[in-house]
């Protein structure tokens, strides 16, 4: 008699817990209907009323976060995603890397994890090859003011010179990088709400740009080799397409115009609400001050390095407009600036990325764009930039 007590109860135990399974969501959101289930977990349950009874909270109000989701399938209808390819997406839900051992990285078709460590030797390999860069000679700045964070948003000019004291134009301006980067920069218009329209000639600019700086250089086509090793990228023509679209696809910052794109906003610059927005180059800095459009105040803080590539955040009116905190790797080039930026967005998008340039940590702060998308799902960059050291 115990016997059969005993199997009763195992047997009773077993069918509470596989009815459990069968009545939740629990790493089904998404999934097509399955009889096999005795309810749903997708958008269809809401019409045929078989939703199971966790689906509101795991599928919908859970719908931000990767609780219950990890390893689902893609489903266009969530704000963010829980697979093993969200991260080449560009799409994963913030708790992604927490809950379901992403580990933060970028993955192609196997789901490739990248350590912090890895990005540190690849940004160090970057930075060993950047022969574009600018040297003492052929750029000299004076950085003038130092200010404190608490006085960033005084709108003071503290500096009675220019920032850029000296640029050997003829020496930089020449090479290809630097020449296609500069026919690319005069494309946009800076004020938000007013639609971006390209000529043939702009977009094939865009082309040339992404040829010069990422196949024609030892330092892009480092950078391609790297996220082809790890299996974001098949072929360069793969990574060269996806770089195209997620810097210079257009989206909507204000009032429904295709008015910005990533590479306007970090590089170029743009006024939004009555205030420079992004604009985190040093070159288009140079032009504009050169021009006397651009007028610099301060600085918040200056990088360890002696040595271009250097670190600056700038204080500085814009024609009117004023920028609190512009940041800027200074005297790299183009190649490099570009480069850096698609490394963190693609291995660390949304989050913080840490780069080691000459054995000095360099933290790279990234953004996506979250109201549209391209391809099957990936996120536009909203924006990238060194953010600001913390003591």
């Amino acid at each position: 008699m115990k016997v059969i007590a005993v199997f009763a109860l195992c047997v009773t135990l077993f069918c509470q817990g596989y009815s459990n399974t069968l009545d939740s969501c629990q790493g089904r959101c998404g999934y097509g209907t399955n009889n096999n289930f005795s309810c749903q977990c997708n958008p269809s349950c809401e019409r045929y009323k078989d939703c199971c009874s966790d689906y509101a909270e795991l599928c919908k109000a859970g719908s931000t976060s990767c609780k219950g989701r990890c390893g689902e399938k893609y489903n266009s209808q969530n704000k963010c995603h829980c697979n093993s390819k969200c991260n080449q997406h560009n799409n994963c839900c913030s708790d992604y890397a927490d809950l379901c051992n992403g580990g933060g990285g970028g993955g192609g078709g196997g789901g490739a994890v990248i350590s912090d460590a890895e990005i540190k030797a690849v940004s160090e390999a970057l930075y060993a090859l950047d022969s574009n860069k600018a040297s003492a000679s052929e750029l000299i700045i004076d950085p003038q003011a130092l200010v404190p964070d608490s006085q960033t948003s005084s709108k003071i000019d503290l500096s009675s010179v220019p920032l850029f004291r000296y640029l050997d134009e003829a020496a930089l301006f020449s090479r290809p990088t630097y020449a296609a980067f500069l026919a690319v920069l005069d494309n946009y218009n800076r004020m938000t709400g007013q639609t971006e329209d390209f000529s043939s000639q702009q977009l094939a600019e865009q082309e040339t740009f992404l040829k010069e700086t990422m196949s024609n250089t030892e330092l892009g086509r480092e950078l391609f080799a790297f996220f082809y090793t790890k299996g974001i990228y098949a072929s360069e023509e793969e990574f060269i397409q996806d770089l195209k679209m997620m810097w210079f696809g257009l989206y909507s910052r204000n009032n429904n115009k295709m008015d910005s794109s990533g590479f306007e906003h970090i590089f170029a610059g743009e006024v939004k609400g009555g205030k420079v927005s992004g604009f985190h180059n040093w070159i288009q800095f140079y032009l504009l001050e050169k021009r006397g459009l651009l007028n610099y105040y301060s600085h918040s803080f200056n990088g360890p390095w002696t040595t271009y590539p250097d670190v600056m955040g700038m204080q500085f009116m814009w024609d009117g407009y004023f920028k609190q905190v512009g940041s800027s790797v200074i005297g790299c080039s183009p190649e490099f600036d570009f480069a850096l930026y698609s490394l963190c967005y693609i291995s660390r998008p949304g989050k913080q990325c840490r780069l080691s340039l000459g054995g000095k940590e360099l933290i790279i702060q990234t953004y996506t764009w979250e109201k549209t998308f391209y391809g099957d799902g990936k996120k536009f960059i909203g924006s990238a930039f060194p953010a600001t050291p913390r003591n």
